[in-house]
């Protein structure tokens, strides 16, 4: 008697899959299997039938299918100011436009309405994750959670008071609560966001710190993103900021280091040394003449690297193909080489470099078994982007995020046919408009 095969929720069958781990692979004609939001085979196509009796079937016959995306570091209810003063460098542009715009438009309601939209960008674009640093984080945590998508919620912790809370006590005992909440959801976790060395002080730092090795979480912040910040740090500290970071004990495994523009030898040694990860944000590193990060000696020294687009505000766009493409492109540039940062590499920045400096890297940015079903299905049968003798390579240098049909996040689809499954784009659009009309009437 033949026994009944195992049922499960999905198979998705793909010209190409690239599990991303082991590293260097591309599988041809092979299959996922998922079933209650995790992976549970990864197989050739022609062995389904005979041990799976799946409840739904995807045929991607012209697609190749890559873990979700992350965005290691964003703001994403910034959506809502993106392009509202250009062509500015960062101090002027934060001290003269976006702290003051923040400062009177900047509530619950304004974080929940822009990190909708911005989920929305994200999710159409491959991306199935990220990592926020904003005010009223329980707001952009209800907005990933409405949306489907996953978010690591960063507790935002400044020195000066804002709409959301008073002094850096407040920031902190406000995130906490936000954290206890919402513990249980399993779309969300959660990161400390000192947002920067010159808005935070050394009181601030060592809770930050004693609140990262009591609860185990990383701590997002930037970092050396301009000649400025450090030039400042030595006057005010005597120190550049890395070196200040280091003797408050805040170099570890933990921190994610987001822009790391600025550093000499010695400072990527001591990133390498403890463990750090880097954001790295090409687009707004451009947009704003902050520089070029250098990744080259950075992953040569073993450094993990995860990809950010930074705010819509300063990027304009959440795009993790551009980011893909222009930090293979700008290391190539700066270290002189053509192989610095090839394709495959820059995938695994966007995928599992960002899971690992989440602390996510058990769950997702890989196809695996036993981790979430977090998937993006890219077309590939577009005229510009035929012949295709390579599809890590198109992903690097060809493809863009309007060539993305499928998203799934825990096994859920998110997006089909290149729109939203649960669409209310209509909606958003008018969100956005009454919010363009308070900012700039």
């Amino acid at each position: 008697m033949t026994m009944p095969l195992p049922p499960v929720d999905l198979v998705i069958e793909a010209r190409w899959i690239v599990p991303v781990d082991p590293a260097d692979l591309v599988l041809e004609n092979h299959a996922v299997v998922v079933d209650h939001g995790r992976i549970i085979d990864l197989l050739p196509q022609n062995e389904v039938a005979d041990r799976f009796a799946p409840r739904a079937r995807k045929r991607l016959a012209q697609h190749v299918l890559i873990p979700g995306l992350i965005n290691l570091h964003t703001h994403a209810a910034m959506s809502l100011l993106r392009g509202l003063a250009d062509d500015l460098p960062l101090m002027q542009w934060l001290r003269e436009h976006v702290w003051p715009a923040e400062a009177r438009h900047v509530s619950a309601q304004f974080v929940h309405d822009g990190t909708l939209l911005a989920c929305a960008e994200m999710l159409r674009g491959g991306i199935t994750c990220f990592n926020d640093m904003y005010f009223f984080p329980r707001a952009a945590a209800e907005a990933a959670l409405a949306t489907g998508m996953r978010a690591a919620i960063g507790l935002i912790t400044v020195d000066f008071p804002s709409n959301y809370a008073a002094d850096a006590d407040d920031y902190l005992d406000k995130g906490l609560a936000v954290r206890d909440q919402l513990l249980e959801e399993p779309l969300l976790s959660f990161c400390l966001a000192p947002h920067a060395p010159y808005t935070v002080g050394e009181r601030s730092f060592a809770r930050v710190l004693t609140l990262a090795e009591q609860i185990e979480l990383p701590i997002h912040l930037h970092l050396h993103e301009t000649a400025q910040e450090i030039d400042d740090s030595l006057q005010r500290f005597g120190v550049r900021p890395i070196e200040r970071l280091g003797r408050l004990g805040l170099l570890s495994p933990a921190l994610i280091a987001v822009h790391a523009v600025h550093l000499n030898g010695h400072e990527i040694e001591l990133l390498a040394q403890h463990g750090c990860s880097v954001a790295h944000c090409p687009s707004s590193n451009l947009k704003l003449a902050s520089g070029i990060a250098p990744i080259t000696e950075l992953s040569a020294r073993g450094v993990n690297i995860g990809l950010g687009t930074d705010g819509a505000a300063s990027n304009n766009r959440l795009d993790i193909f551009q980011e893909m493409r222009l930090a293979a492109l700008l290391a190539k540039e700066q270290s002189g080489r053509a192989d610095a940062i090839n394709a495959h590499r820059v995938l695994r920045m966007a995928t599992l470099g960002g899971a690992r400096a989440l602390g996510l890297d058990a769950c997702i940015g890989s196809i695996s078994r036993g981790k979430a079903a977090d998937l993006c299905a890219v077309r590939l049968d577009d005229v510009a982007l035929v012949p295709c003798y390579d599809p890590v390579s198109h992903l690097s240098y060809v493809l863009g995020r309007e060539h993305v049909s499928e998203v799934w996040v825990a096994g859920r689809m998110r997006v089909e046919n290149g729109q939203l499954v649960d669409n209310n784009e209509i909606g958003l659009i008018k969100r956005a408009l009454l919010w363009q009309n308070k900012i700039r009437p």
